[in-house]
């Protein structure tokens, strides 16, 4: 079992009641775990800027369907990737719109590279990586 460490927080009452009645909707059966998810949360968050670091990401796009050409050259990008994509999600939102999460493995450097290549393609209307430090917390 990993050393755990017992520490002293102070908030006051309206500020502890807001958490307490958060936590409870989220169904934390402590606040102990509460605050540890908040901290890892905050520290994966804070992304690292040694590209050599190894992470997983997940991309994030939303895009007209009917772009020209866009969805082979996705296609395209993911298939000369094969080491750092590892999968991929296609959904429908509407007659127009399509959202795609690829998800992506490798050093930081190499992630972000192939994250930005598929976000700027013509006809992506919204792009976003989440990038997590495989390890860190």
């Amino acid at each position: 079992m990993e050393c755990v460490e017992r520490i002293g927080v102070s908030l006051d009452k309206e500020l502890l009641s807001k958490f307490d009645k958060l936590i409870g909707q989220q169904g934390y059966q402590s606040r102990s775990e509460a605050i540890r998810d908040l901290v890892r949360q905050q520290i994966s968050s804070e992304q690292p800027e040694d590209p050599s670091v190894n992470a997983v990401a997940a991309v994030c796009l939303v895009y007209d369907h009917h772009a020209s050409n866009l969805m082979k050259k996705l296609t395209a990008l993911q298939h000369s990737h094969l080491l750092q994509v590892i999968s991929s999600l296609h959904i429908h939102l509407d007659k127009h719109d399509c959202m795609e999460v690829i998800v992506l493995k490798g050093r930081i450097g190499q992630i972000k590279k192939v994250a930005d290549s598929i976000i700027s393609q013509k006809g992506v209307k919204l792009g976003k990586i989440n990038l997590v430090p495989a390890g860190t917390v």
